[in-house]
């Protein structure tokens, strides 16, 4: 591999891309207007939906409360994990009916009616109230995260799979062949480029939408940057793969769409993926969007390590050099 070939190749793209304005644009303000909308419709005191995270069996469990209507019983297997939830105000109510017991939020509304609803559902009183307290966790909060990621998947899947296409329809690819430039040189200098150009936007959106509204960081910067490095590599590769042997924009365009769009809907970029169906969490496990998004939650939110997201960084290393080896196999110039 030759440097000096790389490294002319690497600025020449970065120059094409910080040439076009409206792309640069986009990918700094679309973000940021998501995220800005976000935190205004979700301002207010919100829907009045109620979840309680249930400790046990709930179908082989006769109590009366939990035959409410119009309330979202969900197991929790986690009795340290569930309380956390209830302390953020993820969960309204976290109950035990095997052991007599609940807990709610004082400070949540909604905790306080669900007491009312349990005590009346299971009169006499048969439990013993216990309380935690915690900062409630906004709803632009949790999808912070989320938009992030999704921006940089549009980003490098378009930006490295489209843009080969683009070269090799209009014939720039054949000219290239012809010079000493390698495949390996080529596509270093295209993943390189839309790796940095990628996380410097990201940054720059991170830090511009934390100014005017605020997100709780309880993790590691290091470690959110470091997640976002290897997850938008994962995305790359993927862009790699599509573009190795396609040559019409239109199939391209295609190709990326299939495979972004569901990534966005089911890695739980707008909401958990906990109540979907098992198949479709398990399906979601093979994108590299959702352990990006987990991997990245658990830090803002939870203040979780590198233990904590080890599984994910080695679930999206994997996939980065699955993915690259394999493109870099089915690259053809023409």
């Amino acid at each position: 591999m030759n440097f000096k070939r790389f490294w002319a190749l690497l600025v020449c793209r970065n120059y094409e891309f910080l040439r076009d304005r409206s792309t640069l644009t986009w990918n700094l303000l679309f973000p940021i207007s998501l995220i800005a909308g976000f935190a205004f419709a979700f301002s207010g005191p919100g829907l009045a939906l109620y979840k309680v995270g249930v400790l046990g069996d709930i179908g082989g469990n006769s109590s009366a409360f939990l035959q409410t209507r119009y309330v979202q019983f969900v197991p929790a297997a986690d009795r340290l994990a569930a309380l956390t939830k209830v302390e953020r105000h993820q969960l309204d109510m976290l109950f035990d009916p095997t052991g007599g017991r609940y807990w709610i939020n004082d400070e949540s509304p909604k905790g306080y009616l669900l007491e009312r609803v349990l005590r009346g559902a299971d009169a006499p009183p048969a439990f013993s109230k216990q309380t935690v307290n915690g900062r409630v966790i906004r709803y632009v909060d949790w999808v912070m995260p989320g938009v992030l990621a999704m921006n940089m998947m549009f980003s490098c899947l378009f930006g490295v799979g489209y843009v080969i296409v683009r070269y090799r329809k209009n014939g720039m690819l054949k000219r290239l062949k012809a010079t000493p430039l390698t495949p390996l040189e080529f596509l270093s200098a295209q993943v390189a480029s839309r790796w940095w150009l990628t996380l410097g936007t990201t940054v720059l959106v991170f830090v511009g939408a934390d100014f005017f509204i605020g997100f709780p960081m309880h993790g590691s910067y290091l470690n959110l940057l470091l997640v976002f490095a290897i997850g938008a590599l994962s995305l790359i590769s993927l862009g790699v793969v599509v573009s190795a042997r396609t040559t019409s924009e239109e199939l391209a365009g295609g190709l990326l769409n299939f495979l972004s769009w569901p990534m966005t809907f089911l890695s739980g970029v707008w909401f958990s993926l906990e109540g979907v169906h098992p198949f479709l969490q398990q399906c979601a496990q093979v994108a590299p969007l959702t352990h990006m998004i987990d991997a990245a939650r658990a830090i803002m939110i939870d203040g979780a390590g590198l233990a904590e997201i080890s599984g994910h960084l080695l679930a999206l290393t994997a996939m980065s050099a699955g993915l690259m080896a394999f493109g870099a196999w089915q690259f053809r110039w023409e």
